[in-house]
């Protein structure tokens, strides 16, 4: 069974934000020669790295709820020019909004067991993230969504 990670997505404002973020990083990484995975660095590496590699994913929090996630591909430690270990969370960079859950903000990232994971929105994923921020939040508050 995988497991997953928790992330906050800091500075991203909704779903379509992190999408949009992520492609921009793949046009550079296009440019620039480089594989194209999203890659998130990171201060700790994960110790349960063969659960997560097994079909995990990273679940991004954004402005308080779990809303989205991305496959986990790959797990890198390394050093940076300083000599601090550090951690590459490579991705696949497709974005798959997940039915929403409020989540208090932290630091770092979470272990999140597969059983406890939100689902993926699937076909309807379109047109709840077209909707205004507010508006999904209400309806998710209201029991709607």
């Amino acid at each position: 069974m995988p497991l997953h990670l928790i992330k906050l997505a800091v500075g991203c404002g909704s779903v379509k934000d992190l999408a949009s973020r992520i492609a921009e990083r793949m046009k550079t990484a296009k440019l620039q020669g480089q594989p194209r995975h999203h890659i998130h660095i990171t201060r700790m590496t994960p110790k349960r790295d063969a659960e997560l590699l097994a079909g995990g994913s990273i679940y991004w929090v954004i402005r308080g709820e779990i809303a989205a996630r991305e496959k986990l591909l790959g797990i890198e430690p390394f050093r940076d020019r300083d000599g601090i270990g550090r951690c590459r969370l490579i991705m696949q960079p497709k974005v798959f909004a997940v039915a929403p859950r409020p989540m208090r903000a932290f630091q770092g990232w979470r272990y999140l067991a597969d059983a406890d994971a939100p689902a993926d929105l699937g076909k309807a994923a379109a047109s709840i993230a077209a909707m205004p921020e507010a508006m999904r939040r209400e309806l998710r508050d209201l029991g709607l969504l």
